[in-house]
């Protein structure tokens, strides 16, 4: 579903519960400058609905779950005021057949393989796994994954920025759901800009960006290796060659040949060079789709439109 694709990108999922819906809007805005337009707002409180109404009319970039849905009449209440799609604890047949049936996207909440497979007798290939570490956290995921090929899972309950980066390396994990991003105290006291800055590092440290190496240009092979010999015998580096470039340690290539960037290229390393295409995209930037790069079905490497200082820059996959 495109919903849900849109969760995976994003990663990680804010779940809110507002006692106010005068704080519906700034707190998602706080969010989503920080690098998530995407939340889950909860029927723990009375304002749930006002608060989901209030956020998709002004914030209508802002993906909206509705979750902690326990009935029908909260499912149509939640649509009609705008959420996308339908979270719950638990898994109601009732509840799923209705979602199904109206074409309704839904992430019941499940635990157990019997949760499972009556997820997937509806059709459904993602399912909530709650309260997740309580439940076993990943290592559980890991037994139960393997048995259900193709269905994917978005832990809560227990997920934090300590434990984040588990849950997300696993290939089978949709996304996660946390409070970790909005604190209550800090919603309480309406401490948006806070939220934005804890929003922002828990971002920040999914795609765990880092500098791999530094490529430069030169028009030949021989170039490249007299370039590479002064390099190595100043740094006391090995000197290690490849069909198209050659590399000084780890982190320092030569090409053979006039390569992207007047000088050269910087690679990024990123956990997941998918969905940081994604949330760079948010923050305006833009890439050159034609220098993708796909191993296994999986992006693996592509380049940004604009140069600094001379050198293209590219994400790579660590």
């Amino acid at each position: 579903m495109e919903f849900l694709e849109k969760l995976s990108l994003a990663g990680l999922v804010p779940v809110i519960a507002i006692d106010d819906a005068e704080d519906a809007v700034p707190l998602c805005k706080a969010l989503a400058d920080g690098g998530l337009p995407v939340a889950e707002i909860t029927f723990r409180t009375a304002a749930a609905e006002e608060s989901i109404r209030r956020v998709h009319e002004q914030l209508p970039h802002v993906a909206l779950c509705a979750g902690t849905v326990l009935t029908i009449d909260q499912v149509d209440r939640a649509i009609a005021a705008g959420a996308a799609a339908i979270v719950s604890p638990g898994l109601s047949p009732e509840i799923v057949k209705y979602c199904v049936e109206k074409g309704i996207p839904i992430c019941p909440g499940t635990s157990t393989p019997s949760d499972i497979q009556v997820a997937l007798s509806y059709g459904l290939n993602a399912v909530k796994f709650f309260p997740a570490e309580a439940a076993g956290g990943l290592p559980m995921i890991k037994n139960l994954a393997p048995v259900y090929p193709g269905l994917n899972f978005m832990p809560t309950g227990g997920v934090n920025e300590k434990n984040m980066l588990d849950y997300l390396a696993y290939d089978r994990i949709l996304c996660c759901g946390g409070t970790f991003m909005c604190p209550k105290d800090l919603i309480k006291n309406k401490e948006w800009d806070k939220i934005t800055e804890m929003t922002r590092s828990a971002v920040d440290k999914m795609l765990g960006f880092e500098l791999r190496h530094i490529g430069i240009n030169t028009e030949s092979a021989e170039e490249s290796m007299a370039e590479c010999k002064k390099l190595a015998a100043l740094l006391g580096m090995p000197i290690k060659e490849g069909n198209s470039s050659n590399f000084v340690g780890t982190g320092v290539e030569i090409n053979k040949y006039m390569g992207r960037g007047k000088h050269g290229h910087i690679a990024i390393g990123t956990n997941s060079v998918k969905r940081a295409k994604w949330h760079l995209e948010q923050r305006g930037y833009k890439f050159i789709e034609d220098s993708a790069v796909v191993k296994n079905g999986k992006l693996i490497a592509i380049y940004l439109e604009d140069e600094v200082a001379g050198f293209a820059v590219h994400l790579v996959q660590k």
